[in-house]
């Protein structure tokens, strides 16, 4: 029996020394609730807290507090790791151990490292004796202390500026007037005043109204109206004169040429939900100032720099982290300011476009559209109504169009005369003979025709082909070169082709039905027969006349490693092909029988093609309208290339409305005036 009874203590013993053993020790629980931390399963990490601290914050406030701190700094990699003791004394008659524990995170001000010390405390629950943590808000941040709150302010970037060629401002960081009303200051005839402002600010007197009665708006401060041009002094003067009006300056973005380089430059405005959702990883914020158009949206990632924050502890003002801002780039482009503005004003009031290059170079000096809207506008506040009129304008003032495709009539023929050159369907001395104003190939073409504008040669080889514009002759040189040999010729001038440009241009076509089509074909021959052209191309296509049968890649931007002129197509056409045709080009500007012979321009040898494109429905279609196209560069010094089309000038002289507009920039840029 007493063997039997020491037996069963001896195993009781063993269970017992067993569960004991069992137990964690101070070590293991905290690396267990290190290990709840790196996994954010702060509602676990509670129930490991000591009975204090669960006196001293609730479960809620615990999870929320981690949770508002670790989103409001955008953390992210957050990693604690403890380095358990080598060897672990005994535990038993120990009441507390203190571990030391480190942490590393990326927040929205860089990178934060800490070591800190936690106590662990043993406590008896539920008849089970364990450990566990005293917590404290150093844990989360050394610098946090109970009741005290983590802060982030931003230290915003300065967005990057856009020069031109010449260092002169494109878009740029300046300043605006800010209009405002002290409300003691308002006289007796307070809505008199009111509404002369509404008018002048074209805003709404019950606008005005709300800005003043704002909850934190007080009699002797100064409340914000609208923001105003500082250029424009006539409106600034006006507004100045009434009573209680005053102005702060206030930094702001700035266009200089306003409407003349608007597609160009673009505009920024506040970032949509949309866009915070597509682009909250890459530094924005709901503040954020984005770029909506134009160069400002096509370099935005460049403009827009990296702004600074400061994590720090409201009321100490302890700095927990900082990362200072990092200003956006600026950038330099080939655009000139002048031609730029010279070619708006030559176009302005009529809808249209113009594309000018440095022909040699492949500088993009210009890149215009018409009617235009001032972006200035966008910064300095568009009421509602000013907005609407733009977006629903039938000439659409919003979009771009020099880099639109549209028909080139005409001024695609000297493409056309260098394809059938390259591909000896015709030499330069070869003569069609054209009798009458319109021709078909035969009956099986039923009513359908081509008409050319005059019948005063019938013995037509190229020159004159070019020198009267004549549709019949260039109809039948498509139809000789074929539908496979005048497709693929377009193609080596980049048709069908994306082009590499910073700018979206919109890549020119050809009509497949061209292909099967005789009709289109013959049409396609003069720029017809759905060819649709971006201005930009067509600029870029004529460089080869000047380059030795090389067309030039038109760029935007100087770089370091952009040492020669850059070359999109090489070798396009023969160097004798190339004197043929800008010969021809000549003629057509200093014969007085060349379609682009008025006005004269006395010391300027230029070459150039007119073109007008017809758009309806049908032949027949005597309703339809007219675009008048003129491509020119100077040829004694090449540095000026234009391409300008102008829309709807049926009953307004066709393409020789738009030829003394091109002319007048050069005779401004090429040293005649």
């Amino acid at each position: 029996m007493k063997k039997y009874l020491f037996g069963l203590i001896i195993v009781i013993s063993i269970i017992i020394l067993s569960a004991c053993s069992n137990k964690p020790t101070a070590s293991e629980r905290f690396s267990e609730y290190i290990e709840l931390w790196n996994d954010q399963k702060y509602d676990e990490m509670y129930e490991l807290l000591s009975s204090n601290t669960k006196e001293s914050i609730t479960k809620e406030d615990f999870i929320g507090r981690y949770q508002a701190i670790y989103d409001g700094i955008s953390a992210k990699n957050v990693k604690i790791t403890f380095k358990k003791p080598a060897e672990e004394k005994d535990q038993d008659d120990l009441k507390e151990v203190i571990y030391t524990f480190s942490l590393s995170m990326e927040t929205v001000a860089g990178e934060v490292n800490f070591e800190e010390e936690t106590q662990l405390v043993k406590e008896n629950r539920d008849d089970e004796e364990n450990w566990y943590i005293t917590w404290e808000p150093s844990m989360i941040f050394p610098q946090l202390e109970e009741d005290q709150e983590v802060k982030v302010s931003s230290i915003p970037a300065i967005r990057g500026q856009i020069f031109d060629q010449n260092n002169k401002g494109l878009a740029i960081n300046g300043t605006a007037y800010e209009i405002g009303i002290v409300p003691q200051d308002l006289p007796e005839d307070r809505d008199e005043t009111l509404t002369e402002l509404s008018k002048l600010l074209n805003l709404s007197v019950e606008e005005i109204e709300g800005e003043l009665s704002r909850s934190w708006v007080k009699p002797d401060l100064f409340v914000p109206i609208k923001r105003i041009d500082p250029t424009n002094i006539e409106l600034y003067e006006k507004v100045m004169a009434l009573p209680s009006i005053q102005k702060k300056d206030v930094d702001a973005r700035v266009y200089p040429l306003g409407e003349a380089a608007a597609h160009l430059t673009g505009y920024i405005g506040s970032i949509t939900a949309e866009q915070l959702e597509e682009l909250k990883d890459k530094g924005y914020h709901t503040n954020s100032l984005v770029g909506k158009a134009g160069l400002e949206q096509v370099y935005e990632e460049r403009l827009k720099g990296k702004d600074g924050y400061t994590i720090y502890v409201d009321g100490s003002n302890e700095v927990i982290a900082q990362k200072d801002p990092v200003n956006g780039e600026d950038i330099k482009i080939t655009i000139n300011s002048d031609i730029q503005k010279a070619l708006y004003d030559q176009i302005n009031g009529d809808a249209g476009t113009a594309v000018a290059l440095h022909p040699k170079t492949g500088e993009t000096l210009a890149m215009v559209s018409s009617p235009s809207y001032n972006p200035n506008d966008f910064i300095l506040g568009m009421s509602s109504e000013k907005y609407n009129d733009l977006a629903n304008n039938p000439q659409r003032p919003l979009m771009a169009r020099f880099n639109k495709t549209f028909s080139p009539g005409s001024s695609l023929k000297p493409l056309t005369a260098a394809i059938g050159l390259e591909t000896a369907t015709i030499s330069a001395e070869d003569v069609k003979v054209i009798k009458g104003k319109t021709w078909k190939k035969d009956d099986s073409w039923g009513n359908y025709s081509i008409t050319r504008v005059s019948e005063s040669v019938e013995n037509v080889n190229l020159q004159n082909a070019l020198l009267y514009s004549d549709n019949i002759y260039f109809a039948m040189l498509a139809l000789d070169i074929g539908n496979q040999k005048f497709p693929d010729g377009l193609k080596s001038f980049g048709f069908e082709e994306e082009i590499d440009f910073p700018f979206p241009i919109s890549k020119s076509t050809i009509s497949s039905e061209a292909l099967t089509n005789e009709q289109l074909l013959a049409d396609s021959g003069y720029g017809q027969g759905q060819i649709q052209m971006s201005p930009f191309h067509l600029a870029a296509t004529y460089t080869t006349f000047i380059n030795e049968g090389n067309m030039v890649k038109p760029f935007l931007e100087y770089t370091s490693e952009q040492k020669d002129t850059p070359i999109w197509k090489e070798n396009i056409i023969a160097t004798e092909h190339v004197n043929t045709i800008l010969g021809d080009l000549e003629q057509v500007v200093h014969n007085p029988n060349g379609t682009g012979y008025e006005p004269v321009v006395k010391g300027i040898q230029l070459a150039g093609k007119t073109g007008t494109a017809e758009l309806k429905q049908s032949k027949s279609d005597e309703s339809g309208t007219e675009n008048g196209w003129f491509v020119a560069v100077n040829t004694n010094d090449p540095s000026l290339l234009i391409a300008m089309m102008v829309e709807d000038v049926k009953g307004r002289g066709g393409s020789h409305h738009v030829v003394p507009k091109v002319k007048q920039v050069f005779k401004t840029f090429t040293g005649t005036e």
